[in-house]
């Protein structure tokens, strides 16, 4: 089995390149680029005091749930290219990625043209970090934690779509309930849906979810990553819920807000 995958490089990213590894004969991962000290060197987000206290706090969760940053596994062909360069390669470079038998987008900038023509197309698969449809768009279990809702923190598993996360739904993806801290709560969803979505291609179960077409009139929030501020990373470090609060919120899950839940 080959499978292409479009993605980033942060350790979370990599995690998942060297997961379909062990069930594929073949990865192609097309990595986008940022760095891998968000908030300490200023790339797609600032540097500045809050926005470092903010992302140090992401980085160790993400440390804790999957390691450093580190090296890719032997059976993968990669491909690394500035965030944002993607819509810009043309078939002849991607060639090699465009005769696999699953496609995947976890993390990957949006995807326009020839490109996403084709990956709609061949039914690519997507990893929404965010409860569609009630949260949508940029960094959206930031903002589902930020409003109180750690029990809607999780992934869609969705089919690849056009439209910036409104393909039809497959399953969502959420942690267990335990007391988590909220940063640790975001990468354990995370990993939950990498997992989840590899094992469902290797047993062939993910050819058996019926899509479902999202409910727009059910969405809470629409963010942009203009809407994540100093002024709003200051506000969530200082009103953080406790791992005991984020456990009471996650056993009450109301599950028929979900499709096909899988938790672990």
């Amino acid at each position: 089995m080959k499978i292409s995958v479009f993605t980033s490089n942060q350790p979370r990213h990599i995690g998942l390149i060297n997961s379909l590894s062990k069930i594929a004969d073949r990865v192609y991962a097309i990595q986008e680029c940022n760095t891998v000290f968000p908030g300490k060197v200023k790339d797609f987000f600032d540097n500045s005091d809050v926005m470092n206290t903010y992302f140090k706090r992401v980085r160790d969760a993400e440390t804790e749930v999957f390691g450093k940053v580190s090296f890719i596994s032997g059976n993968v062909s990669h491909l690394a290219i500035k965030s944002g360069d993607l819509n810009s390669l043309s078939e002849d470079v991607l060639k090699p990625a465009l005769d696999s038998d699953i496609y995947v987008v976890f993390g990957a900038s949006y995807i326009k043209g020839w490109l996403i023509d084709f990956l709609v197309a061949h039914k690519a698969i997507n990893i929404h970090m965010g409860i569609s449809p009630y949260y949508r768009g940029s960094s959206c279990n930031f903002w589902a934690a930020y409003d109180g809702h750690p029990e809607l923190v999780g992934a869609t598993i969705h089919l690849l779509s056009k439209g910036l996360d409104s393909g039809c739904m497959l399953y969502h993806a959420l942690p267990k309930a335990e007391a988590l801290d909220p940063f640790v709560l975001g990468m354990k969803s995370v990993k939950v849906a990498q997992d989840s979505l590899v094992e469902r291609i290797a047993n062939k179960d993910i050819y058996k979810y019926e899509p479902i077409k999202q409910d727009k009139t059910k969405e809470y929030r629409y963010s942009r990553s203009t809407d994540f501020t100093d002024e709003v990373a200051k506000d969530y470090l200082e009103n953080l819920l406790s791992p005991e609060e984020v456990m009471v919120k996650l056993k009450n899950r109301d599950l028929d807000l979900l499709k096909n839940p899988y938790i672990i």
